[in-house]
């Protein structure tokens, strides 16, 4: 192993110029090219992932409760049910669980003197914790204020309404609803926040606001609500929790369980179709760099072939000839990992810091890629791609078995 070892490391850092010193440098670079594209793809594919699911999530939650309505959309007003207090203590007791509260939406006519824009409204309580929306706030504004006497004269609006309506924070603004008689009741509101999540369906639709002007203008009675919205600590648990709390009993025969994956299916599948295009690219990655290794370790054999005659002749084993080129190969490896991992490791830190790449926020939900590493994603490239070079290096190392020691002293 010494022998082998001392001499895999001289040929590896033989300064004479040669064609395999080319091909090792075209391996070191093939190398660090697959090492680096496979941390950075799965980094850019979590991280675009994570940010458009948590957008869906922190706006409606991960689980709803609400009258089942088959051919309702989601973007409507609710059938409103009675608020059910006996149900929420055993949500909250599931495991899993993070929070659960009431809401409520009504369309509504914001005005201004000059132009009008068509709202959702959605209306919260108090116990909303508005911590799961924060990273949508625009700089300067705030999340609406709840009191004890009567429903928060304030709302929060999107920036496409703001920009519709030329409003910003602190403007008050006429808003118009419709009641259930048919007549339209005017109110003024204040303008205290201002939020953008980049997913146009919210953005242009909804308005944020206290869920007890819903309930007055509705003519609701105190204890109705529009339905449940409930968050969970892991996301994975989303289809186990519906099911939990729709066979929970006395569970309401008319009411009904949905996932955000159910209620957006369009956006979830595309966020698996991208998902499945970072598994196809990788795939190619890794094909390519298999063929790497292999070519590069046949070149080394053939161009050492004199070398492994003289060894042969000297007694030296198949499998002692073997280990040089293979601890040779793992030099060029090691190296290229060591290098590919640093070169990705720092574009994603470059991108995080800068933004550099853009999207086009109206197609991608974002206006830069988001990044995530999942250190244990980068932990298997890592020693998948040291095991699997090992695994195939041995494939061309078989060659040495094949030469004859009198041919090969011969061989020029």
């Amino acid at each position: 192993m010494n022998i082998s070892g001392f001499i895999a490391k001289r040929i590896a850092f033989n300064r004479q110029k040669s064609f395999s010193r080319f091909i090792i440098r075209l391996s070191l670079v093939a190398t660090i090219i697959s090492v680096a594209t496979m941390i950075v793809t799965l980094s850019f594919v979590n991280g675009f992932s994570s940010a458009v699911s948590e957008k869906v999530f922190s706006f409606w939650g991960h689980v709803r409760v609400q009258y089942r309505q088959p051919m309702k959309t989601n973007i409507a007003e609710e059938i409103p049910i009675e608020a059910n207090p006996e149900l929420v203590q055993k949500v909250k007791k599931m495991p899993g669980v993070n929070s659960i509260h009431p809401f409520a939406t009504k369309y509504a006519i914001l005005k201004t003197p000059d132009e009008m824009e068509g709202v959702l409204v959605k209306g919260f309580d108090p116990s909303f914790n508005f911590r799961h929306m924060q990273p949508f706030m625009e700089e300067g504004g705030r999340w609406i204020e709840f009191n004890d006497s009567t429903y928060s004269r304030e709302i929060v609006i999107s920036v496409h309404t703001a920009t519709q309506l030329k409003l910003k924070l602190q403007d008050r603004i006429l808003i118009y609803f419709v009641r259930p008689d048919g007549s339209l009741r005017p109110d003024k509101l204040t303008v205290v926040g201002i939020y953008k999540t980049g997913i146009a369906e919210y953005d242009r639709t909804f308005a944020l606001g206290d869920m007890r002007l819903i309930r007055r203008l509705n003519s609701w009675k105190d204890n109705e609500i529009g339905g449940y919205e409930i968050f969970l600590n892991d996301i994975n648990r989303m289809d186990e929790v519906s099911t939990a709390i729709y066979e929970t009993e006395d569970f309401p025969m008319l009411w009904e369980t949905k996932t955000s994956k159910e209620l957006y299916p369009n956006v979830f599948d595309w966020l698996s179709v991208v998902g499945t295009n970072g598994k196809v690219l990788i795939t190619f990655v890794t094909i390519i760099a298999i063929i790497n290794f292999i070519t590069c370790l046949i070149i080394l054999v053939l161009e050492r072939i004199k070398m492994i005659g003289i060894l042969k002749s000297m007694g030296a084993t198949d499998w002692s000839i073997q280990k040089i080129f293979i601890i040779h190969s793992a030099y060029i490896t090691t190296v290229g990992i060591t290098v590919g991992t640093a070169v990705s490791l720092g574009l994603l830190w470059l991108q995080m810091k800068t933004g550099f790449v853009r999207l086009r926020e109206a197609e991608y939900y974002m206006s830069t890629a988001a990044v995530k590493i999942d250190w244990s994603q980068v932990t298997i490239v890592i020693v998948g791609t040291l095991i699997l070079s090992i695994i195939v290096l041995l494939i061309p190392s078989f060659l040495v078995k094949k030469v004859q020691p009198i041919k090969a002293i011969r061989f020029t």
